[in-house]
């Protein structure tokens, strides 16, 4: 018969209380122990005892200290596998859902009407394309956090890839063309992947043009010198994004109450994860500015050659 086993976090939950039992309990009692002897010793024996007492004591709520931060830090690695987990499972359910649903009807011969197997058939299509694209990116995050995707590294012209960007996002948005404001300064140039930088970059303005509408939307795009840095900074001035979500903004299928609340704004929530993730694998930082009702800002900073 299998062994029931308790999941990870609980594990560690256990561990630390171990941790707390066997090492700070026992060591508070010695300080105490030191601290006698040190204050009644009136010899040399006394006074080393004492102090051989309260060296141990630190040497051992130094390990404490250093046991507790790993197990913390286990703890924290484990509930992020479990959400993790969680979230794929959940948007794994809806297409595969649909498909069963769409299957079995199918099989059934419940649709005579040739019309209707037709629209039954394209909906098909689009779930399992929506599975290969939550699939591809899965790995491509996966890849890149693992630093297994072996970005190039050389000089690459801001003014090229801004220009690649835009040409991206333009045949994105081809059904709702927004025009991008772009203030750049001359000779920028960063280190890194130009096809990486360019869908980051992208997927930062298509973000933009999701989330604004298309009555009052404005993008900007600019670059500038920042010492040894370029900073590439995206504003729009969308519904912008609450605080309360902007500390969880570049997680993994996190997703804003807006975009959950609009049908018509879909995603995997993976976007901007993929954008952190190759921002870092260029020794980069991205950032977000965001006040409710005023727009987003995110601004991408890059080493420069």
């Amino acid at each position: 018969m299998a062994r029931f086993r308790a999941p990870a976090n609980v594990q560690l939950r256990r561990a630390q209380i171990v941790l707390i039992l066997a090492t700070l309990l026992p060591t508070i009692m010695l300080i105490a122990t030191g601290i006698v002897l040190l204050a009644i010793g009136n010899d040399t024996p006394s006074l080393v005892a004492g102090v051989l007492v309260l060296a141990f004591c630190t040497t051992s709520l130094t390990g404490y200290i250093l046991g507790s931060i790993f197990m913390s830090r286990g703890a924290q690695i484990a509930r992020f596998q479990n959400d993790f987990l969680s979230a794929v499972s959940h948007e794994l359910r809806t297409p595969l859902t649909s498909i069963g649903i769409f299957i079995t009807t199918l099989r059934d011969e419940r649709l005579t009407d040739p019309v209707r197997k037709e629209q039954c058939l394209n909906i098909l299509d689009q779930e399992v394309h929506r599975l290969q694209g939550l699939v591809e990116k899965l790995l491509r995050l996966s890849k890149i956090e693992a630093g297994g995707h072996g970005f190039t590294s050389t000089p690459v012209s801001v003014k090229d890839l801004i220009a690649g960007s835009i040409s991206a996002f333009d045949a994105a948005t081809m059904h709702d063309h927004t025009d991008i404001q772009v203030k750049q300064d001359a000779d920028l140039f960063v280190l890194g992947d130009v096809q990486a930088l360019e869908q980051a970059i992208g997927n930062l303005l298509i973000n933009a043009w999701k989330y604004t509408p298309s009555e009052t939307r404005e993008i900007a795009l600019e670059a500038r010198s920042s010492r040894r840095h370029v900073e590439i900074l995206i504003r729009d001035n969308g519904p912008g994004i609450p605080r309360d979500e902007q500390e969880h903004i570049f997680s993994e299928f996190e997703r804003g109450r807006d975009a959950i609340d609009d049908p018509s704004k879909r995603g995997s929530g993976l976007g901007l994860a993929i954008v952190r993730a190759i921002i870092r694998a260029h020794r980069g930082r991205i950032s977000l500015k965001s006040t409710p009702g005023e727009g987003a800002e995110f601004r991408i900073r890059l080493p420069a050659p």
